[in-house]
């Protein structure tokens, strides 16, 4: 008789029956290891958060008054008999992978991971397991990223001629993650830079922990002749809203794995795409898989019917399951900020 899945998917999340509980569950749990702080895999509602000790100050910003746990990484902890650790997953500050072992069997679910090290979240670790949770949002060999330090001396030269024609440079990218590797590799030389709220308040969470130029909030009080010429970090949220309206003359540009695919930047309507993700492309999703030597592959979230399929003709015992995880959106709606792209 088959022994029992060590993770199952239910209707609240992926779920370790033998332990008793989940791994970031989208509906309300008594007991919730969390992978990292984005919204679709950190939720509101449950009762006892287990997390890395870097994603605590993320998770209580965000949440609120929790009752959460820190643990270190690779630091095996036992709940009901089952091993778990939590290791780097290299996709934003405080991002792990969850590492599951009961009598010699080893599942891995690795959360939202990128195997490209960013010089801002600990480097993805590869884990050996017989079992492979993974995301695959940008499963099809489309996705090729450059080289991240290509990418930003585009964007600080993006920024130059900006300012030397006069206009005010405008970046798109998410609160967490995404707006502190912007931060990281800008060139202060160049000129001032000004975040929107929603970045700075997030930016101040997490500075005791990565080294950031220092950054200037606009408010209600700021002048629009202050601002020319500099360079504002905003949510995707803020474009085309009245919050704009002082930065003008100005050029946007937005950050973002789907600027590899053509018309991308115009369904966004901004005036440049700058190619970078914090999640792993086509060939780093495929490395990760053999590094990790797992003979059974789960799919979740991204172009799982492809990436499955594809790993299956390499051999794999590959399926798919859906989440509730949203991945890296290509379009972001008016409403509440996305913070997984």
């Amino acid at each position: 008789m088959k022994n029992p899945d060590l993770l199952v998917f239910n209707s609240k999340g992926i779920y370790c029956p033998r332990a008793k509980v989940y791994l970031d569950p989208w509906r309300p749990v008594s007991h919730a290891i969390i992978t990292h702080g984005h919204s679709d895999h950190a939720r509101f509602g449950h009762k006892n958060y287990l997390t890395h000790y870097s994603n605590i100050p993320i998770l209580k910003h965000r949440l609120g008054d929790i009752s959460v746990q820190g643990v270190e990484w690779n630091t095996p902890f036992e709940i009901n008999g089952v091993t778990f650790s939590l290791h780097p997953a290299g996709h934003i500050i405080g991002s792990s992978q969850v590492r599951v072992e009961y009598k010699g069997e080893v599942w891995v679910f690795t959360g939202d991971y990128k195997d490209e090290n960013d010089g801002v979240a600990v480097p993805y670790e590869p884990i050996k397991c017989h079992t492979m949770i993974t995301e695959c949002t940008f499963g099809i060999p489309a996705f090729k990223w450059k080289p991240q330090q290509q990418v930003f001396d585009e964007i600080n030269a993006w920024w130059k001629e900006n300012k030397e024609e006069g206009k005010t440079s405008v970046l798109f990218g998410y609160s967490l993650g995404k707006a502190q590797r912007i931060l990281k590799y800008l060139d202060p030389s160049i000129g001032t830079i000004f975040t929107h709220g929603a970045i700075e308040n997030m930016t101040e969470v997490l500075r005791p922990q990565i080294s950031l130029p220092p950054t200037h909030l606009i408010t209600r009080e700021t002048k629009g002749k202050e601002i020319q010429g500099g360079m504002v970090i905003a949510p995707p949220s803020a474009h085309g809203s009245s919050w704009m309206r002082k930065l003008v003359p100005y050029e946007t540009g937005t950050c973002s794995g789907w600027m590899a695919f053509r018309g991308a930047r115009r369904r966004r309507a901004t005036d440049k795409g700058f190619v970078i993700s914090d999640h792993c492309d086509w060939q780093g999703l495929l490395n990760s898989i053999k590094a990790s030597e797992a003979e059974r592959v789960i799919c979740t979230h991204g172009y799982t019917d492809i990436f499955s399929k594809y790993l299956s003709e390499l051999g794999y015992d590959a399926s798919v399951e859906n989440t509730d995880y949203d991945g890296e959106k290509e379009e972001v709606s008016s409403g509440a900020e996305k913070d997984s792209v």
